[in-house]
């Protein structure tokens, strides 16, 4: 027993400690003004700036299934982005602007170079959402894990005025429900994606659909778009009602969390655009589960008032942004 160590049980401590190393220099470029600490530390620090009456923003999230298929293709550069997607397109809901994201990734046998594609796209997620990477931890569990599987979690902080919360409450009958189109199926219903493209149609993820001119690989692993930067611009310029994150639930399952009771969102289906992969669903899932567990081509919803919805059409069509339907009285 004598010779038993942490490294012989499966858990190898200088290998963390060179893989910590070689990502350092990636993580310190999302750095962004407020973060006061370097790496290493135990905890992160981030100062508040330019807020009268800053209000804190948090949410928490993962990618699900979706990991399944990273696992599949030995491809992990996306999941990150997907991470990081999950959590800020949440916050963003409320009117925050993210500032900080923390990483926690649970593997049950530490490779470098897997390891440094989900940082790195937790790395890019970070970018594309103007926020800082100020921290995370990385445990290696070796029997928790089995063979090539792993968890990723992340959990985002934002801020806002007070006086600019953003609750959906100002929502009133005959407002417009706007919609930014979503790259793919995002991070939702990948337990039935995965069924009906591996299982049902026993297709390989290498393999190309010709009608979605894609492989498989390519249809899943499209990340989720990150919405902070377009809706950032818009609220600059306009007041936006309420918002809602289209994850799993679908449309109606997420914008109805924002709506007052006594109104409902009337979505025209017809305006939803197509992504890769949604010819080849819709061939094989009935149509009303289809919009029960996927974004069905807008992935981020927005309300508000008529005249400003005409405006924001033309001036941010280069977003894709498009009219998806009204509000209308429940009775």
């Amino acid at each position: 027993m004598a010779g038993l160590t942490y490294k012989n049980a499966g858990v190898d401590i200088d290998k963390g400690d060179e893989v910590i190393r070689r990502i350092k220099n990636k993580v310190k470029s999302t750095f962004i003004p407020g973060v006061l600490n370097d790496l290493g530390g135990f905890a992160g620090l981030f100062e508040i700036k330019d807020y009268k009456e800053p209000v804190l923003v948090s949410g928490t999230d993962g990618v699900g299934t979706k990991l399944k298929i990273a696992i599949e293709c030995k491809k992990y550069d996306t999941i990150g982005i997907d991470l990081v997607a999950m959590c800020v397109n949440d916050i963003l809901t409320c009117g925050a602007k993210p500032l900080f994201f923390l990483d926690y990734v649970a593997i049950g046998k530490l490779e470098e170079n897997k390891f440094e594609q989900i940082i790195s796209g937790i790395v890019e997620g970070c970018r594309q959402a103007g926020c800082a990477l100020l921290g995370g931890e990385t445990a290696e569990m070796p029997g928790m894990y089995a063979g090539e599987d792993f968890d990723v979690a992340g959990f985002a902080v934002g801020a806002c005025e007070k006086s600019q919360i953003i609750t959906g409450n100002k929502i009133e009958e005959n407002d417009v429900v706007l919609a930014l189109p979503s790259t793919g199926f995002h991070s939702n219903g990948y337990s039935r994606l995965r069924k009906l493209f591996l299982d049902e149609l026993k297709l390989n993820v290498t393999d190309y659909i010709e009608e979605e001119g894609k492989t498989v690989e390519e249809i899943l692993l499209t990340p989720t778009k990150i919405y902070v930067k377009e809706i950032q611009q818009i609220m600059k310029k306009y007041e936006i009602k309420g918002m809602a994150h289209i994850t799993g639930g679908g449309i109606d399952g997420n914008i109805s969390r924002i709506i007052p009771e006594n109104l409902k969102a009337k979505i025209d289906r017809r305006t939803l655009p197509e992504f890769p992969g949604v010819k080849t669903v819709k061939k094989y899932i009935d149509e009303e589960e289809l919009f029960e567990v996927f974004n069905m081509g807008a992935g981020f919803m927005f309300v508000v008032n008529k005249s400003d919805g005409d405006l924001i059409l033309e001036e941010f069509k280069q977003f894709g942004v498009f009219e998806a339907g009204m509000i209308i009285n429940r009775e």
